[in-house]
């Protein structure tokens, strides 16, 4: 297989006027009277071909908007990116990294092999500078990546590497913007390896192979450590939420636990935490088989899992002094003589029996066993991620996840993750009326409720494996995935979750949240 883009991302002190490079970004805002200190000084030396591009209106400085102006030896750089930021008044985080992926995402249509960053100086003083290099290193790994592991044509094909350095000529910004830009490689990397790994179809990893990978991830990265569950293990153990949903396939279910225990004393004396990704690694839908239209997606409901396993790799890089567990329940969903059925009743891990009605709710299935066993680890938090209702997506569309909790302290906490992560969320209840349609008549529970509130329903189901812990619940359906390339990101997985989890607990650790 081809490599993924290899993508590096430092700081350099230096003079973004002067210094060589193939492609200089600086951004611009739409309600700005005139250029800022920088451009002004490009646009000086350019002998104003900055401002013939701006007064015009031909670039206005909208958010995801960007225009080329080209440097003739006049400056350093061979191209000057002008980048939209939209309005001063709004930017957000979330501005900067978008700039800084788009920016990205056009040095590598562009072939460009290095890229300075100076999107920080149209900002001023709006936001600390260690923020700042952390989102534009996020950006700059978001805006780059591409899928293109089994295209085997090379013609007119992408650079191999990119490299970005962020410039900045005062020594004291720097250090801060330095610290930042290691942190927000750090994430960048996890979240683009969760792309990688979500992209990859079903005859490429299925869930030995999935687990074969989280070893491999645990060996290679100091603090963590990994244990995997065969299905013999599994039936010794009761998880039959695992072993039900993957019953139909040739390729065995496995439940993944990674352990993340740092060195820092003070994290014996913070908060546990779990956090738990569904891993279906292909989703038929089982004997309640699912329509043939766009069933490739499938393959991508295994993100949740994959966000958990790129996070826990992220914090243990970023050295947090927490202890948390990752827990990856996995199985292929398939229909087959020994399929799990309509009607079954399976008991669970947690010795909570269930009705199946129908055999493609079977997220639910495996990740209550995952909450389970937060709760025998002694979790005091549990997170759990998935890819799990249509009816998620049917009620927040393709623009952010659901979030439901039992404990309104995690919730807000999380809804601030969000804020600075980029990747949003919006609050649904799961409160006891949407528990009570999950009783059966025949067992503790059953696996669907009415055609109406799925998500509600569903979440209200994994509420009861959680018992007294706070926990929470992230239905990421519909923005696990960038169905069209867009500006600041290539068509396949999106990769959500690893920035949003990775921010809520880089907050705990710093006992700011």
């Amino acid at each position: 297989m081809k490599k993924i883009i290899e993508v590096e991302v430092k700081s350099k002190k230096a003079d973004p006027v002067a210094v060589e490079t193939d492609l200089l970004v600086v951004g611009h805002f739409s309600d700005s009277k005139g250029l800022d200190k920088l451009c002004r000084e490009l646009d000086g030396r350019l002998g104003g071909a900055i401002s013939r591009v701006v007064e015009p209106g031909d670039f206005k400085g909208k958010e995801g908007s960007s225009a080329i102006v080209y440097g003739e030896g006049k400056v350093g750089a061979k191209r000057i990116l002008l980048v939209g930021l939209g309005e001063k008044k709004k930017a957000t985080v979330d501005t900067v990294r978008k700039a800084a992926a788009l920016a990205a995402n056009k040095a590598v249509e562009m072939k460009a092999g290095r890229v300075s960053l100076a999107l920080h100086n149209a900002l001023g003083g709006k936001f600390d500078a260690v923020t700042m290099g952390q989102v534009m290193g996020e950006g700059v790994y978001f805006g780059s990546f591409r899928y293109d592991e089994y295209v085997t044509a090379e013609e007119n094909g992408r650079l191999g590497s990119l490299k970005v350095e962020v410039v900045e000529a005062d020594s004291k910004k720097l250090r801060k913007l330095e610290k930042g830009v290691s942190a927000g490689s750090i994430i960048g990397r996890a979240q683009s390896y969760a792309r990688t790994i979500a992209n990859r179809p079903g005859n490429a990893i299925s869930p030995p192979v999935l687990a074969e990978e989280a070893k491999s991830v645990a060996k290679e990265t100091p603090g963590l450590a990994c244990t995997v569950f065969d299905e013999k293990q599994m039936k010794q153990n009761g998880m039959g939420g695992v072993l039900a949903v993957g019953s139909g396939s040739k390729a065995a279910p496995r439940f993944i636990v990674i352990k993340y225990a740092p060195k820092a004393k003070r994290a014996s004396r913070s908060a546990v935490v779990g956090l738990v990704g569904k891993a279906i690694t292909f989703d038929s839908g089982g004997i309640s088989i699912k329509p043939a239209t766009n069933m490739e997606q499938m393959k991508l409901d295994k993100s949740g899992g994959v966000a958990v396993l790129a996070t826990m790799k992220a914090i243990a890089e970023l050295r947090l002094p927490l202890s948390v567990y990752g827990i990856i329940p996995s199985a292929e969903n398939m229909p087959s003589g020994a399929s799990f059925r309509p009607g079954d009743i399976v008991t669970t891990y947690s010795g909570k029996t269930v009705e199946i009605q129908n055999t493609d709710a079977e997220g639910r299935m495996i990740l209550c066993d995952g909450i389970h066993y937060a709760v025998r680890q002694k979790c005091d938090i549990i997170i759990d991620i998935a890819t799990l209702t249509g009816s998620c997506k049917v009620a927040l569309g393709r623009y952010m996840a659901g979030l439901m909790s039992n404990d309104d302290g995690l919730l807000k906490q999380l809804q601030k993750a969000a804020k600075l992560s980029g990747e949003k969320v919006w609050a649904l209840p799961c409160s006891d009326e949407y528990a009570e349609e999950m009783k059966s008549k025949v067992a503790d529970l059953k696996n669907t409720g009415s055609k109406w509130g799925g998500a509600c329903t569903a979440a209200a189901f994994l509420r009861q494996f959680a018992g007294e812990k706070k926990w929470a619940h992230i239905d990421m359906a519909g923005v696990d995935v960038f169905e069209k390339p867009n500006e600041s990101a290539s068509a396949g997985a999106s990769g959500y979750g690893v920035r949003l989890l990775t921010s809520y607990l880089m907050n705990l650790a710093s006992r700011k949240s």
